[in-house]
């Protein structure tokens, strides 16, 4: 037998291993000490020294059998330049080319909804060729893994996060990263991965997983030793309904998450549509946790005092804080979505009842192209647009006015002044919540006057090489003409003006000059912007960085333009577009870039050969 002492959570630790020692000396109870076999340290991968933990946990490995025995569990893709291969969901549409990528992500236990995409176009060609070339020759494998399980369902979890282990379903249809391990049984058994999610989030499973680490990440090694319990079938169909109940809770949670697969509207129309309160479903899922939890210890035949050796699990309470974001900006999120009902990303069919949204899809099935929430294709949308609206209430196409027939046309009257929303407060709340795993992509953008007195919204999907033209055609400058007629009317008025006029005059000899710059700066753009959503949100707003008034946004803008003129990005289409000479050069020594902009025939192999990845 070896002795222990845990003293770890002591302020004063001389002063507690004194008084502990005293204790045992004296014939006291001692909690904090421990008498442990030695030989039960030799139970657990890595013989760590758990002498805390009761003997049942340390000899459930081996009681049953690891992970690895049933299931695999497996790292998959490092693409060695995420700025350059992952998008956001919402920013690129080619669905051939840009492939749902789990890779880890914020603390989700079961639910989770996988945002970004990565560029797997002709099997990952242009990233293989990247790999090969960045590491000077040499095989892509060393960085792309797994290759043969892509596309299937299965689990994965973030290796990383503040909030802990969290196994997730990864629908079919997906890539995963090194990031973001993936787990997968025998024949996809949806009922077999259900189980195992309900066991891999309970509290005893995640105990077992801490008594193989000190700290750091939870990695594919730790996961496949972990032991399982042996299940009948009864067991299993019991868990797997259990994880599926959590999951649809979640799911409906999300629904109000305006860049979620699972949006469908915002929480101020659910509510009053009495669809949910996020306390209550989170109230749900603390109930289903604490029976999942109940029967996977006895499925461990651990003893009554295990379950307090073991850590609370944040399933508890993962919602909680979400609902009180959520519910504390109930108009923010309204009026988020009429501007997508104006410019029509969002139905708002969904909130007079008019259309009713899809069936709840299953936790495996690949995710939707659109959310529920979004316009379907073919249908006719709120209002037609050529990609830009305005912020000009005298212009038929003006934002504001149109956010206000939203909000009655779907019942939904507020105090709230529309017009100073949409300029003041809208976009740092759009491009924030817009911005997810260290990507900004707003799809809004609003180039203005220095003043702000003028503002176009120009819609990122619906942005083509001829957008900037119309915006001069069609905005700016018969604009620029009305407030030129204004000035020529006050200043050849017969019998002078009034203080009220001058101040008029004035007013608009500002505007004219500011509506002249902006239109001369669009000019000046138009001819060679040609945008391509393969290159993102960032790249594709870059040239544009002098006519956003947001000062964060504006920034990132200029730098991000700065290095493309540098080169750093001649990866984008842009590139190819504005400095075709150098990266046509470049294209000649790396095949990544001769095959991201098409121009395979330019690569020269070199003299001494290289070791390629397999085709």
């Amino acid at each position: 037998m070896s002795s222990f002492l845990r003293l770890l959570s002591a302020s004063d630790k001389t002063s507690a291993l004194s008084e502990a020692s005293s204790n045992l000396r004296m014939g006291k109870s001692e909690p904090r000490y421990f008498e442990v076999p030695s030989e039960l340290f030799d139970l657990v991968p890595a013989k760590p020294f758990a002498y805390w933990a009761e003997s049942n946990a340390m000899e459930a490995f081996a009681k049953f059998p690891s992970l690895e025995e049933s299931a695999l569990a497996t790292s998959g893709t490092g693409t060695l330049d995420d700025f350059r291969f992952v998008r956001c969901w919402w920013e690129a549409s080619d669905s051939e080319r840009w492939v749902p990528f789990a890779k880890g992500g914020e603390y989700s236990p079961i639910y989770f909804d996988h945002h970004l995409t990565v560029n797997w176009a002709n099997d990952g060609a242009e990233m293989k060729e990247w790999i090969i070339y960045r590491y000077g020759g040499g095989h892509w494998a060393r960085n792309i893994r797994s290759t043969e399980h892509y596309y299937r369902p299965g689990l994965t979890w973030p290796r990383r996060t503040q909030g802990g282990l969290s196994l997730r379903a990864m629908p079919a249809g997906c890539i995963f990263a090194d990031k973001g391990p993936a787990v997968f049984v025998k024949d996809n058994d949806p009922t077999e991965l259900l189980a195992l999610l309900a066991i891999a989030n309970s509290k005893a499973f995640h105990f077992l997983v801490s008594l193989q680490m000190a700290f750091g990440s939870y990695e594919v090694g730790v996961i496949k030793r972990t032991p399982l319990p042996s299940l009948t079938e009864m067991e299993r169909a019991q868990l797997a309904t259990l994880a599926r109940q959590i999951w649809s809770l979640k799911l409906k949670a999300d629904s109000s998450n305006e860049t979620s697969h699972a949006y469908a509207l915002p929480f101020a129309l659910q509510g009053l549509k009495g669809c949910y309160q996020k306390r209550d479903l989170s109230s749900e899922i603390n109930e289903i946790s604490r029976k999942i939890d109940k029967t996977v210890f006895d499925l461990y035949q651990f003893s009554e005092t295990d379950p307090e050796q073991v850590n609370s699990s944040a399933l508890d309470n993962d919602l909680d804080t979400e609902a009180a974001k959520t519910e504390a900006s109930l108009m923010v999120g309204l009026l988020s979505w009429v501007v997508g009902v104006a410019f029509g990303r969002f139905d708002w069919r969904l909130a007079t009842g008019e259309r009713e949204a899809p069936p709840e899809p299953d936790p495996f099935d690949p995710l939707p192209s659109k959310s529920p929430g979004m316009l379907p294709e073919g249908s006719e949308s709120f209002h037609h647009h050529a990609g830009i609206l305005v912020d000009d209430d005298s212009h038929q196409q003006d934002l504001p006015r149109l956010m206000e027939q939203v909000l009655e046309t779907v019942n939904m009257p507020i105090s709230e002044d529309v017009r100073r929303w949409l300029r003041k407060d809208f976009f740092p709340f759009h491009l924030q919540r817009y911005s997810k795993s260290r990507r900004k992509a707003p799809i809004y953008w609003p180039l203005s006057t220095v003043s702000g007195s003028y503002t176009l919204w120009l819609y990122y999907p619906e942005l083509t090489s001829q957008t900037l033209f119309t915006a001069v055609n069609d905005f700016v400058g018969p604009k620029l003409n009305s407030v030129r007629d204004d000035l020529n009317s006050l200043r050849i008025k017969v019998g002078g003006r009034t203080n009220q006029e001058e101040k008029e005059l004035e007013k608009l000899e500002d505007l004219e000059r500011e509506l002249a710059e902006l239109n001369d700066t669009l000019l000046g753009i138009a001819p060679s912007y040609r945008p391509n959503q393969d290159d993102g949100v960032q790249i594709s707003a870059a040239p544009l960085w002098s006519l956003f008034r947001h000062k964060p946004w504006q920034k990132v803008l200029k730098d991000t333009w700065k290095q493309l003129e540098k080169g750093d990005f001649d990866w984008a289409h842009l590139a190819l577009n504005y400095w075709p000479q150098r990266v046509r050069q470049k294209c000649k020594t790396d095949k990544s870039l001769a095959i991201a902009h098409g121009l395979t025939e330019l690569f020269v192999e070199s003299n001494q050969g290289r070791l390629r990845g397999a085709e």
